[in-house]
């Protein structure tokens, strides 16, 4: 028999002409996704674990569905790189993550195939569901919704909000489980525990089909048996394996499936897509299937920089960041003050609480992701007298925002909210920039804000955050590390104000923008413009210092990396008519972090030309 050669992916249209490969040809073209996804991240970072786990099961949805006519939504979006190689983005590829190139994440108006936004976890159920009934709505009862659910993502409660309307919802809706063990940090709670011995219990399955299949093949009795059992299956189930909780809530359940077998994967979701009904399919992987160090340490190759593939060795190790800065300083603290807890939502090693949580793990709590239930559960420490200190991605704390007002405001709760990376991000683009918190944090009464913009700065307000402020306490601080190169002798937690005595123009700023404002300054100078500058540290509450000191300028310009709506530079304007504000407005796109505050204008030089534009038009 003659060999069938190998299809190139770069001279195939994706996706239709996966339907016309055998099985082996698929599952050499799955060794090839891998090296691109290897060689891609490697060089531009992102997440690679996730998606070497779901190459195969990719490849079964795009061979048994129909994209974009069947909707295929991924929770987050960090498994979807396949995705996107398989829907005629694979030429574009290469700009992964890079401006103006593919979104590490999904975007439909980056592709048809991309049918809903996703950064954030848990969503994808809701989101299939409400397209799934539209298309009930539009009269369609052919194609599927399909969400796509990181196990990690079962940690979260709005997953269980989807399922529980899901199930009953008579839509064709399916819900696949990647079960992998592994989110960001690995699964914790009873749900994780619940999934794992799922894992073992293939029995159940295995056992129904021979049964019916030899039924069917007896003579007589064989069908009337068949009914009898099938009228009364949850009794021979029950004998197997208990009901699973997704057929209580309504779901036909498939699996577990090998996910890494496409016979098996096809199989599973051909059955799933026959029932048109609402199907839960258990599929299970392996996180950094096919590459080793991504295997041995999937938490560490979840997202990650640049590596040498060799080895999978970072190109730049951080020896120091804020993350890691506010962690060692909240060891220090939770020596000397035993009622201090740390909290995180299944970002551990993100936030830095690894420190914490191996000296004091009596005191660390992880959540999962439930930023939601993070903050309640703060609430609740506090009410017994604990300090409780929160540690979050900007981002993923607006999930909590009905929380923060309810659960730790109106009661006066005490707790400290580490509101990492804070500002822009970068890479991750829309979903993660940390442009909100800032907006909606000053909107509840009695929360302190701080942002520090150096290390010394970050230590002293986690300090006062911690042992003398009331109610919420934010203490929000960027990703990366310290590279301020102005004197920091006279660190405080409220302001630093340098006067010239013979300027009229003050140049305001906060976090991370002030060594651009400072280096923005020297341009000046040697342009013989003088200024005087404001670097606040303590964001809000307003004081009514800052508002004097602002009030003797003829102008203020105000620099602020926060969405403009909300921010502390409106707060000041709506008090001082000469404060001009510079913040941002709208979504930002994905891109460095350098290059983004560039093209919004917080660069040195481009703050100095504002500057100047500024006084060309008095």
């Amino acid at each position: 028999m003659a060999n069938i050669k190998k299809p190139d992916l770069y001279k195939m249209n994706l996706p239709e002409d996966l339907k016309k490969l055998s099985v082996k040809q698929c599952e050499e073209l799955c060794g090839d996704i891998r090296k691109i996804l290897i060689d891609t991240v490697s060089k531009n970072g992102g997440h690679l674990a996730s998606n070497l786990g779901t190459v195969e099961l990719t490849m079964a949805i795009h061979r048994v569905f129909d994209s974009p006519k069947d909707k295929i939504v991924w929770d987050v979006g960090h498994q979807a790189y396949t995705h996107k190689i398989l829907t005629g983005r694979l030429k574009n590829f290469a700009t992964l993550r890079q401006e103006d190139g593919i979104s590490g994440f999904c975007r439909p108006d980056e592709s048809v195939h991309d049918a809903f936004v996703s950064g954030h976890s848990s969503t994808s159920v809701s989101a299939a569901l409400g397209i799934a009934s539209a298309m009930k709505l539009s009269g369609d009862r052919t194609h599927h919704a399909i969400a796509v659910v990181g196990d990690g993502a079962s940690t979260g409660g709005e997953l269980y909000e989807g399922l529980n309307n899901a199930g009953k919802s008579d839509t064709n809706i399916i819900v696949i489980l990647n079960y992998n063990e592994m989110s960001i940090s690995k699964n914790v709670g009873g749900m994780a525990k619940y999934l794992s011995t799922m894992r073992t219990t293939e029995s159940y399955q295995k056992t129904k089909t021979k049964v019916e299949r030899a039924l069917d093949k007896t003579p007589v009795v064989g069908k009337p048996v068949k009914n009898a059992i099938r009228n009364s299956k949850n009794a021979l189930k029950n004998m197997i394996l208990h009901s699973t909780m997704f057929e209580d809530l309504g779901f036909a359940f498939i699996g577990p499936i090998d996910g890494h077998n496409l016979e098996e994967l096809e199989q599973g979701l051909n059955t799933a897509k026959s029932m048109n009904k609402p199907v839960f399919v258990h599929v299970n992987t392996v996180k950094g299937k096919g590459y080793a160090p991504a295997e041995a340490n999937p938490g560490e190759f979840h997202g990650i920089g640049s590596f040498e593939i060799a080895t999978g060795n970072p190109d730049v190790v951080l020896s120091d960041s804020f993350s890691s800065v506010m962690g060692k300083e909240l060891c220090e603290m939770g020596q000397k003050n035993k009622r201090i807890c740390a909290v995180t939502a299944a970002m551990k090693y993100g936030t830095g609480l690894q420190y914490f949580s191996k000296r004091f793990p009596e005191r660390f709590f992880d959540v999962g992701i439930a930023e939601e239930h993070a903050v309640t559960f703060c609430g609740g420490l506090s009410s017994m007298g604990y300090i409780p200190v929160f540690a979050v991605y900007s981002s993923f704390l607006q999930r909590s925002y009905d929380q923060l007002i309810h659960d730790l405001a109106i009661g006066g709760n005490h707790a400290v909210v580490c509101v990492d990376r804070a500002g822009i991000v970068g890479d991750d683009g829309e979903t993660h920039q940390g442009i909100f918190d800032v907006s909606f944090l000053t909107a509840v009464p009695g929360t302190t804000v701080y942002s520090p913009s150096n290390y010394e700065e970050l230590r002293l307000c986690l300090r006062k955050a911690i042992n003398t402020d009331r109610g919420i306490a934010a203490v929000r601080y960027p990703r990366g590390n310290d590279s301020s190169l102005y004197d920091k002798s006279g660190a405080n937690t409220r302001y630093d104000y340098v006067s010239t005595g013979n300027s009229d123009i003050l140049l305001v700023t906060y976090g991370r923008l002030a060594n651009n404002l400072y280096s923005a300054i020297e341009i000046l100078r040697n342009k013989d413009i003088k200024c005087d500058v404001l670097k606040l540290v303590k964001i809000f509450p307003i004081e009514n210092e800052i508002v004097e000191i602002m009030s003797e300028y003829k102008a203020v310009i105000f620099f602020e990396e926060s969405y403009s709506c909300g921010s502390i530079s409106e707060k000041y304007s709506a008090i001082c008519p000469n404060v001009v504000q510079f913040a941002i407005d709208g979504f930002v796109k994905h891109g460095k972090c350098d290059d983004l505050l560039n093209e919004l204008g917080f660069s040195p030089e481009k703050m100095a030309e504002t500057v100047e534009g500024f006084l060309k038009n008095e």
